[in-house]
């Protein structure tokens, strides 16, 4: 085995640790993913077009979504970035990363070039981007409860309330 087969190998997210820290389904990660490199694209495409002008701060947003899309494909698709030795181990770094840590900087990421320079290109160029980061976000917040548990929690809540609607009352007499 080569170093550079060493270097895959450590970098490789275990997919049975990964899944169980943050919760998340299987289908619901691969959401996320397909929504990272859809809105890579969306970034990439944007920030070219906007780039095609002679205003400074839309040139500097253009390439600020650029940059965007880089990272999207960088830690959610490093497939699509073979060229660079590196990107295997930042999709691992960014794999270990707490949801929403991902939803903090994914949002972060796109709203910064819809700061610089407010127009429909920026803004529908970092929307996807944006929503990638919602869905991390929404992920943060975990897992719905099932009926059966909120039942419970209803109905030991009631029954607390009236012990001390009894307790309050007894004191008075």
């Amino acid at each position: 085995m080569s170093s550079q087969d060493d270097q895959f190998q450590a970098a490789a997210p275990d997919p049975a640790a990964s899944s169980a820290d943050d919760g998340m389904t299987w289908w619901y990660r691969w959401l996320c993913r397909i929504a990272g490199v859809t809105g890579g694209m969306s970034c990439a495409f944007a920030g070219l077009w906007n780039c095609v002008t002679i205003n400074p701060l839309n040139i500097a947003a253009g390439v600020w979504m650029m940059l965007n899309a880089f990272v999207l494909f960088l830690c959610e698709a490093p497939f699509c970035c073979q060229f660079i030795e590196f990107a295997n181990a930042v999709s691992a770094r960014a794999d270990k990363l707490r949801p929403w840590q991902k939803a903090a900087f994914y949002c972060g990421m796109a709203v910064f070039p819809v700061m610089l320079s407010l127009t429909l290109t920026t803004f529908f160029g970092n929307a996807i981007a944006f929503a990638t980061g919602v869905l991390y976000g929404l992920s943060a917040l975990g897992k719905k409860g099932d009926a059966i548990s909120y039942a419970r929690i209803h109905q030991q809540q009631k029954q607390m309330d009236e012990e001390k609607l009894t307790g309050s009352l007894e004191g008075q007499a």
